[in-house]
């Protein structure tokens, strides 16, 4: 069975050590805006939820790409962003329903979560297990993860 990454939002307590160990392993640097997994800050509940990409079977990202920059990792089955091939265009951050695939300001292309080949250090991270790697179907948007990607509409919109 292939592993995924599976979030349960209620074990957050928005500490935000998976933003910071995720820019390091990206980006060799301890810089949360670079992260490619998020904390967001839900007010009104007091409460947090990591999100990143949700490696979507239909993967709208790289259904869009021009270029084919978007390909899937044999290893992870993760969809993955060549730099090399990304020419910047910005469609796959428009075409993801959910805001995870961001723009690199030094680069001026796309970004998103690869699952650090296989072992993601968000989850290594984690101190209350909030995002683990653990055996599962890649499409961890169910049940709770739609729930956690509805209230981050609501509140962005």
């Amino acid at each position: 069975m292939a592993k995924s990454l599976q979030i349960v939002p209620d074990k957050c307590t928005g500490c935000m050590q998976c933003e910071l160990a995720c820019s390091w392993v990206q980006t060799g640097t301890f810089q949360p805006s670079r992260s490619l997994i998020r904390v967001n800050v839900f007010d009104e509940e007091a409460s947090y939820a990591p999100f990143t990409c949700f490696q979507c079977k239909e993967a709208w990202c790289m259904n869009v790409c021009p270029v084919n920059a978007i390909a899937v990792d044999p290893t992870t089955q993760a969809k993955v962003v060549l730099d090399e091939v990304c020419v910047g265009c910005h469609l796959c951050t428009i075409a993801c329903p959910f805001g995870t695939v961001f723009t690199l300001p030094q680069t001026d292309k796309a970004a998103k979560c690869n699952l650090c080949g296989g072992e993601p250090a968000c989850a290594t991270a984690c101190p209350t297990s909030a995002i683990e790697w653990a055996d599962g179907d890649a499409g961890w948007l169910e049940p709770w993860g739609r729930r956690v990607a509805e209230r981050f509409q609501e509140a962005h919109s």
